[in-house]
């Protein structure tokens, strides 16, 4: 795919329910045949990006798009969630190893697990845990 693909691949933009990218128009949004799921960015979306970031040499960034495909499926409140848990002093370390636990056996969130589990361990280190 060439980047970027809004300009290049609007044929093989898809959303998280399937719904194709130039089908998401304003008109379709205003008859009410697009639903907020259907401007989602979906898993396929984000490992191409990941693979563009690789291309160019950018591997953090892959792994950033990599982390944000694995949270596609997972609820908008988790990540709220997990979000607040990650920020200094708001958090025990059992609470990030419970996060990670959830993150890793509900959702096979694999790379986000093991960055919380890294977070745990850094802010241990570091005195910024409850």
């Amino acid at each position: 795919m060439r980047y970027p693909f809004a300009e290049y691949e609007k044929d093989a933009i898809a959303s998280k329910t399937g719904r194709k990218f130039t089908d998401i128009t304003l008109e379709e949004v205003m008859k009410g045949h697009i639903a907020p799921d259907d401007i989602k960015i979906s898993k396929d979306m984000l490992k191409a990006q990941g693979q563009v970031a690789r291309e160019a040499g950018n591997d953090p960034m892959e792994k950033n798009f990599e982390r944000a495909a694995e949270l596609v499926d997972v609820p908008d409140d988790v990540i709220l969630k997990m979000y607040d848990k990650l920020r200094p002093n708001r958090s025990t370390k059992l609470e990030l190893v419970m996060m990670a636990q959830e993150l890793l056996e509900k959702y096979n969130a694999k790379n986000c697990a093991r960055l919380v589990m890294e977070a745990a361990e850094v802010y241990e280190k570091r005195g910024i845990l409850l």
